[in-house]
């Protein structure tokens, strides 16, 4: 496979490109990301969620503002994530601060998921100790019944966060470990990029 890193002059349609490849090549999920961020003691928390919208304001995903990951957002807004398409061989990193997203963007996302999901938001203290299964279950289950056949709205404590990068950087395998290594980079979210190349 080429690289097409030596012509790449904006990092989004770059980015559109290979997704749009790795949607045709990865099994599973080809908007998963690994999501770091850190905690109060400045320790690494990474975990995956999957991206719902990218756009040159930056990368989207949804959560729970009340689990681990929403608490370690609310101390320290910043976050890093990256997208590893191990079929094609490529992985792509953004770094840099986080903001919610409007309650309108919100809404309209949160109603689009499945309703057995929505009920699901309700009834998961996310990250929070667990009796057993079973109490999870019943938590389903009576917010089943409390919504019954209406409408079920976003919890308040469930919103989307938008990381804005501030460095985004391409990885492409290449033989012998000799990787292709392009690198975005600005110094604040309304400038604009510079690029550079990474020795691998």
């Amino acid at each position: 496979m080429s690289s097409d890193l030596e012509a790449a002059s904006e990092p989004f349609a770059l980015f559109n490109e290979w997704f749009a490849l790795a949607k045709t090549k990865e099994i599973n999920d080809p908007n998963a990301m690994a999501l770091a961020t850190v905690d109060a003691q400045a320790l690494p928390n990474v975990r995956m969620v999957l991206m719902k919208e990218i756009t040159p304001a930056g990368v989207v995903f949804y959560t729970n503002t009340e689990s681990q990951k929403g608490n370690e957002i609310a101390q320290n807004p910043q976050a890093a994530v990256v997208f590893h398409w191990k079929s094609l061989q490529r992985q792509v990193r953004f770094r840099g601060p986080l903001a919610r997203v409007s309650d309108g963007e919100a809404d309209a996302y949160f109603v689009s998921r499945a309703r057995d999901s929505r009920i699901g938001a309700w009834a998961s203290q996310q990250s929070r100790p667990l009796e057993d299964r079973f109490a999870l279950e019943k938590a389903v289950a009576r917010e089943a019944l409390r919504f019954g056949l209406g409408e079920v709205p976003r919890p308040p404590h469930w919103t989307g966060f938008r990381l804005t990068p501030l460095y985004i950087e391409f990885w492409q395998d290449k033989p012998f470990r000799l990787h292709d290594r392009l690198v975005f980079r600005r110094e604040s979210t309304d400038t604009g990029f510079r690029t550079e190349r990474l020795y691998p």
